[in-house]
């Protein structure tokens, strides 16, 4: 169980968990020196996942728009067409 364990975290679990907080350390400070506080990232991330959600809902109502404005232009050309094709089938029986 432990060397699954060590395979997946690349190390021993003790190394692992040093380096980690000693990253996290070192990052902590470099985040306070720019005036970053951790709820700050905590908002930051909210709002990042709120626009796109709602970015997803609103690309399928322009989606929506964007069909029907296609559809008044492409079903009377595709009718047009229809009746120009059946039209012309009349002409060739005759």
């Amino acid at each position: 169980m432990l060397q699954r364990l060590t395979r997946f975290l690349g190390d021993t679990p003790l190394r692992v968990a040093a380096r980690l907080l000693v990253l996290s350390f070192i990052v902590g400070l470099v985040l306070s020196a720019l005036d970053i506080r951790p709820r700050q990232i905590w908002h930051w991330l909210e709002r990042l996942v709120e626009r796109i959600y709602n970015m997803g809902f609103a690309f399928f109502a322009d989606a929506l728009d964007y069909l029907v404005a296609g559809a008044m232009i492409v079903v009377p050309l595709f009718i047009v067409m229809r009746l120009l094709r059946l039209g012309g089938n009349a002409r060739r029986s005759d």
